[in-house]
């Protein structure tokens, strides 16, 4: 490993605090949190969001209750645009959330960015960014200290000049690659901007420094932030602000420790995405609060309906591993480590007992699980059945060494509950055909009266694609002939249009065997008014398979509305 050709960080910026405060204090209270998904988050998508897609992430976050929100770099696309003028021309934005646009230090992007605030009676922050370390200094910008600096005030003055008259306006100024600019140089520039915004506690500036790429330990970044938090003028009126990124794995550190060394707002992405190894993952952050029993201010009280919808903006799973929201993260496979927590939760029913309290008010203190699964929305069947090494727990590797069929993580868990009451009822060992037949009473097999597919047909030309879709609901045939979508969507929206909904949480799809005569088995977790569900299709045909789980799923639905 050449690891001669890099510098350590000592030698590539002068850390120059020598006493500290921020290893005496403590995380007492949260800081204001700020998503930047919609902007920094959605910059780093392979493919970025829609339209619906950013609105529904952005009420995401409005439900969760994040009282500021980037929303956007309204002059790097017409879509960023639209949305910020989508806020200004709607009501999905609560009075409480303050909007917060970006910019660089540009006049012609910066008259952009204010005209797509214009009409926005919420508070509204301009963020207006400029790089200021050496490397990109003489690199990228080719400007030496002083050119940068009067950049960047005229950059501050366009602000001021197009947008300081707005009453319900306020600042924020990022001094990008802060984490490698020389202090006193940080110190310099934002002191000048706050003098030119004029700063005043009744209209704060926010001072954010970025560690826009990560390169030192986190007790280096509290450092750094430490010192512009003890040296920087107007400090009544700034708001100090911090971005940190993940290229060392060590981003969440570096918050936490920003926070104890005096930032009061952090900025990061829910779950973490962002720019090569991410933003720092606020949700993370906000649980590790509620872990050490400090409010988040935040509401996780359904984690996998946020996760799903992150998903679904982001095109991007969450690992199975992510803290907190990971399928596994609550789950145990060791032996000894699922006796540990059953013993647990005995105890924790036990004490609820003796203290005639109810079990979610007690402390906590099952072993293996720092949080509470049931305060996230997660139950306690995923903490210890779904496991390969329990007995049970190998249900998935069975189905799958015997039978080919490959179970999505949420599926296990459901299919676990089926077979634990199947075991439970018999007090016997359950053997792989016993399984399958399970499998396929549960998920597969399914009377046809009532739905059926009578045809199917997805033809693409000229770049067009028309799906035609007939189906047999009561003995009455309907059809519908839609471009554009696949059969599943052709499918799901023909048993809209007779009332019978049926929401596609996530579909997965598989062969059974392999060769000319291999079947297709297609899986999906569906929603309706009892909940989320799972059904399986099969057919030679992978469409048709796909359609085969829609209308079981369908017939379902059509039998849990009859019955309310």
């Amino acid at each position: 490993m050449p690891s001669h050709r890099y510098r350590d960080v000592y030698t590539r910026v002068e850390v120059p605090l020598t006493e500290r405060d921020w290893p005496s204090r403590r995380l007492t209270q949260a800081p204001l949190w700020v998503p930047v998904d919609l902007r920094d988050g959605n910059q780093a998508l392979p493919e970025p969001m829609d339209p619906a897609r950013k609105r529904r992430f952005f009420e995401l976050m409005v439900a969760m209750g994040y009282k500021e929100i980037e929303i956007g770099y309204p002059s790097a696309s017409q879509t960023d645009f639209d949305f910020v003028r989508l806020i200004a021309q709607s009501d999905i934005a609560p009075d409480d959330v303050t909007i917060v646009v970006f910019t660089p230090a540009r006049r012609d992007l910066i008259e952009r960015t204010v005209d797509s605030i214009r009409g926005i009676p919420n508070p509204v922050v301009i963020h207006m960014y400029t790089a200021t370390a050496p490397t990109w200094r003489d690199v990228v910008l080719d400007k030496g200290r002083d050119e940068l600096r009067e950049l960047i005030l005229a950059g501050g003055r366009d602000v001021l000049d197009l947008a300081g008259h707005l009453p319900n306006v306020r600042f924020e100024f990022s001094p990008e690659v802060f984490n490698l600019t020389e202090p006193e140089y940080v110190i310099e520039v934002c002191d000048a901007m706050t003098e030119l915004w004029d700063a005043t506690p009744e209209r704060p500036v926010i001072l954010n420094l970025p560690a826009t790429i990560e390169i030192a330990t986190p007790n280096v970044y509290a450092d750094q932030i430490e010192h512009i938090h003890k040296h920087v003028a107007r400090r009544d009126a700034v708001i100090l602000s911090v971005h940190p990124h993940n290229d060392r794995g060590t981003g969440i550190a570096c918050a936490e420790l920003a926070v104890l060394a005096g930032a009061q707002r952090v900025e990061g992405c829910i779950f973490g995405n962002g720019e090569r190894t991410g933003n720092v993952d606020i949700a993370a952050l906000a649980l590790n609060l509620h872990a050490q029993g400090v409010d988040p201010m935040i509401d996780f009280s359904d984690i996998d309906e946020i996760r799903r919808t992150v998903e679904y903006c982001n095109r991007i799973e969450v690992h199975s591993r992510h803290p907190y929201v990971g399928d596994l993260v609550h789950t145990a496979f060791s032996g000894t480590h699922q006796d540990a927590i059953k013993k647990g939760f005995a105890e924790h029913r036990n004490r609820a007992a003796a203290e005639n309290r109810p079990e979610r008010d007690i402390e906590w203190r099952v072993p293996y699980l720092p949080i509470d699964p049931a305060d996230i929305g997660r139950n306690y069947d995923a903490v210890i059945r779904v496991n390969s090494q329990s007995g049970k727990g190998g249900i998935a590797y069975l189905l799958e060494t015997e039978f080919g069929i490959e179970l999505p993580r949420r599926l296990q868990i459901d299919f676990a509950r089926r077979v634990q009451e199947r075991t439970d009822t018999t007090g016997l060992e359950i053997e792989p055909p016993q399984l399958l037949e399970l499998f396929e009473s549960v998920y597969l097999t399914s009377d046809t009266d009532g739905i059926e597919l009578v045809d199917l047909e997805s033809v693409s030309h000229d770049g067009m694609r028309r799906t035609t879709v007939s189906l047999r609901i009561d003995g009455v045939e309907h059809k519908g002939i839609y471009d554009d979508i696949g059969p599943v969507e052709a499918t799901t929206q023909l048993l809209e249009e007779q009332h019978i909904g049926v929401e596609i949480l996530s579909l997965h799809q598989s062969s059974l065997t392999t060769g000319s005569d291999s079947e297709a088995l297609t899986l999906i977790e569906y929603r309706n008014s009892c909940g989320p569900h799972w059904a399986a299709g099969r057919d030679r045909s992978v469409l048709t398979a796909s359609v085969n789980a829609v209308l079981r799923a369908a017939r379902s639905t059509a039998a849990t509305l009859a019955s309310t």
